[in-house]
């Protein structure tokens, strides 16, 4: 876990200003989920025997002898809000965005903390693939209108209840007499949810699986024909996309449309934004049936992607005021005030110190004006001004405030 610091938070900021706008031109509206929900919320809707349940959830009991957790992800925690706020009763699609921390104990790395933030997106109510499309495109003007370089996405489809169980037999027959070389986490997962192992990243394992059948050979005819679209509303869009036939994801609660969009510039864990299709998860935490689609981008990830191609950000004050004396103080947070706000950044030196030491601070700070005002200048009804950029300088009348730098005095 770690702070978030200027100049940082300034990359943040874009980031979630840049989304809360476009999110909300596409009908996205803004969601506050509890950082803290039951533990059966993430094991029935994550899924048990995926790694985020059995090893990386922050569970803990509270003093109701409650077993609670803190979010490993975002979406388990929306569909409980979607449900028990009835917001199934409203017109469809029901769209919502997120922006918050969540937790797992993992291995910290690259882009990867244990306390980590993500902007998500969750829309409810439409088994369509143009609801995949839109939702895609979305993203993808999101990360161009940030300036992130360029960026591949990666689609696989991992079909429905109907078809799945024939895929996973033949994945499972596949790997049979290779099991015993797996690592011991495949090993595991071999008999509780052998489309993980799709995922591993252990080198031996990789090379294990090739020649594995693919999912998509196994798709019935309805998720054929909705990956089959898909393509072709992507395409329509000039969204560039490969097929990543290994691509599951990993967390139980997808069907059909799983996505990820990778950057070359982030080393073995690559993906900055990843989501797809989850139309069983509403009706199986106690909900209506009905389909959803979404995504959840990782800020600590785009904000080192975009570190790399945006320049350093250091906010300063626009006036730094000099005040020399008792009566400059009162006459100094007077205009300070209003200058504040109308929006000027503001700051006000010690009145009891010397003009060359509040000058050293106004320059430290690198103030685009510093305005003196001390007995001198309170009895002729002016001001002194100097630029630090260039050491233009001259006097005003404090009447001549507003014109000067924006604000009445």
């Amino acid at each position: 876990m770690r702070d978030v610091l200027p100049p940082d938070i300034y990359i943040w900021q874009k980031v979630e200003n840049t989304a809360a706008e476009l999110f909300s031109s596409y009908g996205f509206r803004e969601v506050r989920t509890p950082i803290a929900e039951s533990t059966g919320l993430f094991a029935r809707g994550i899924g048990e025997g995926t790694d985020i349940v059995d090893k990386e959830m922050y569970t803990f009991e509270d003093k109701g002898g409650r077993s609670i957790t803190l979010r490993p992800e975002g979406t388990a925690s929306v569909v409980r809000c979607y449900i028990e706020n009835q917001l199934h009763t409203l017109p469809s699609p029901q769209k919502f965005y997120y922006i918050g921390p969540m937790f797992r104990y993992e291995r910290p790395q690259s882009g990867r903390f244990r306390q980590f933030y993500q902007i998500g997106v969750e829309a409810f109510g439409s088994a369509s693939p143009a609801l995949d499309a839109e939702v895609i495109s979305m993203l993808r003007h999101f990360l161009q209108r940030l300036g992130l370089p360029e960026l591949t996405v990666q689609v696989n489809s991992i079909g429905c209840a109907a078809c799945r169980p024939g895929y996973t037999e033949a994945l499972i027959g596949f790997l049979g007499d290779r099991q015993a070389e797996l690592c011991p986490d495949c090993q595991r997962r071999h008999s509780r949810n052998p489309l993980r192992i799709l995922d591993c990243k252990v080198p031996r394992c990789i090379a294990l699986r090739q020649g594995a059948p693919r999912v998509v050979d196994h798709l019935c005819a309805d998720c054929r024909g909705h990956f089959e679209t898909l393509q072709q509303l992507l395409s329509s869009l000039a969204i560039p996309f490969v097929i990543n036939h290994e691509m599951v994801r990993g967390l139980d609660y997808y069907t059909r449309t799983a996505f990820e969009v990778t950057s070359g510039d982030l080393g073995a864990q690559n993906a900055v934004a990843a989501g797809g299709r989850y139309d069983r998860l509403v009706k199986e935490c106690g909900g209506p049936d009905v389909p959803a689609f979404g995504f959840a981008i990782g800020m600590e990830r785009i904000t080192e992607l975009l570190k790399k191609t945006l320049p350093a950000v250091h906010p300063a004050p626009a006036l730094f005021l000099a005040l020399l004396g008792e009566g400059a103080l009162y006459e100094g947070l007077r205009i300070a005030d209003g200058l504040r706000a109308a929006g000027r950044w503001t700051e006000i030196g010690d009145h009891a110190s010397s003009l060359k030491s509040q000058m050293r601070k106004a320059d430290r700070l690198a103030a685009e004006y510093v305005v003196i005002i001390g007995d001198d200048e309170l009895a002729a009804g002016e001001f002194r001004w100097r630029k630090l950029a260039d050491g233009s300088e001259g006097a005003a009348p404090f009447s001549a405030l507003p014109s000067l730098f924006g604000s009445s005095p």
